[in-house]
């Protein structure tokens, strides 16, 4: 969905690179490469893998999706793309790349646009089964929980800064808009 949108908001994006750490990631990065890359072929992008364990190596990834127009970027979870988000938003912008990601590239510091569940409607289905297993049930024997309610935000700002005009397909679904 992230590279649908991606592309939706920035339609001269001809080539993305998904940014994680293989170190961090589910699977070393193999339990999202083969559907981001299905997702490419069907909107006829260049998928690009940008595996990264430094903050040298993220502005390496970044700086090469900059050099020409049309690179586009991805950032998948991870706790070390968490911690350096600042770093990827910053990057992203000084580059010229538009970025997108679930949350963690917070709207709020500058993200241009995140797309993922909804925080408040995990914690309380974490809460309710941590309720549940104190009161005796086998956690092996619970079903799996998956989040039911998404939330996608817009930093007006940074898209104006990367020249990008929001098509209204994309502002008639969005939650949060930071201006």
């Amino acid at each position: 969905m992230a590279l649908e949108l991606l592309k939706e908001m920035a339609p001269a994006v001809e080539r993305v690179a998904i940014m994680f750490n293989p170190d961090t990631a589910p699977g070393g990065g193999l339990y999202f490469l083969p559907s981001f890359q299905a997702a490419a072929r069907s909107l006829n992008l260049v998928a690009v893998t940008a595996s990264v364990r430094n903050e040298a190596e993220i502005e390496t990834a970044i700086a090469m999706l900059g050099r020409e127009p049309g690179g586009g970027l991805v950032v998948q979870s991870d706790g070390f793309m968490f911690a350096h988000r600042a770093t990827v938003i910053s990057l992203a912008t000084e580059y010229n790349v538009p970025a997108v990601s679930d949350r963690t590239l917070p709207t709020e510091q500058g993200g241009l646009l995140s797309y993922g569940p909804v925080d408040d409607d995990m914690f309380l289905g974490a809460a309710l089964y941590v309720d549940r297993i104190l009161r005796g049930a086998n956690p092996a024997e619970l079903p799996v929980q998956v989040p039911t309610k998404f939330g996608m935000r817009l930093n007006l700002k940074t898209a104006a800064m990367l020249g990008l005009t929001i098509p209204p397909s994309i502002l008639a679904r969005v939650e949060e808009v930071i201006e």
